[in-house]
């Protein structure tokens, strides 16, 4: 069964692959592998991809199922203001930003640090913003079975930033909505309760 604890320990016979791949890289750009401050940097590389891709080897759904519990609310649940910080698939630059996650229960509710780990699950592979959206949308849908789930993601991503058009206050934002927050009304409270500082 796939785990779906945090990736801690390397395999060695992969990172050392890795590492070998990246060494040829700096080479090729016309770098010194060897120069003091690159020694050890195709080892870095390549620990700090496979970090940054460990959400291949997760299971988001089980992580909702670990902690699932019999409730009779039926009101919105919003976790606001998710750190994520993901790749993108079409340069591997990184894009950033943050996630806004409701759902709506329908017997059951989830631990709530349940819901910003599968963000970091999904974030954590080769992706677009908009899958990233369908994908943790249709997770808790079809795992929790709510009676209605919103997925709101902002993000800035770096491939517009530092190559390309070099916008660099351009934030990108995707949104999916199942169930009750295809009303229009609870569709409204939503975006309205995460623009909003209740504080």
């Amino acid at each position: 069964m796939i785990s779906y604890h945090n990736l801690e320990e390397y395999n060695i016979e992969i990172t050392n692959e890795i590492t070998e791949r990246f060494s040829g890289i700096i080479q090729e750009i016309g770098e010194e592998v060897g120069r003091e401050g690159l020694i050890k940097t195709p080892e870095r590389a390549a620990k700090a991809m496979l970090f940054l891709t460990q959400g291949y080897k997760q299971d988001a759904a089980a992580i909702l199922r670990s902690a699932m519990f019999n409730e009779s609310y039926n009101e919105m649940v919003i976790v606001k203001d998710i750190e994520l910080y993901s790749l993108c698939e079409h340069h591997m630059l990184p894009f950033f930003g943050k996630a806004h996650i409701a759902y709506i229960p329908n017997g059951q509710i989830v631990g709530l640090s349940k819901l910003p780990r599968i963000v970091d699950v999904f974030a954590r592979r080769l992706q677009v913003q908009e899958r990233l959206t369908e994908q943790i949308l249709d997770c808790i849908n079809d795992t929790l079975k709510p009676q209605g789930v919103a997925v709101v993601i902002e993000a800035a991503h770096m491939c517009m930033m530092m190559r390309g058009v070099q916008k660099q206050n351009s934030v990108t934002t995707t949104s999916g909505f199942r169930g009750t927050f295809q009303k229009e009304e609870t569709r409204n409270e939503f975006l309205k309760l995460i623009s909003s500082n209740l504080s």
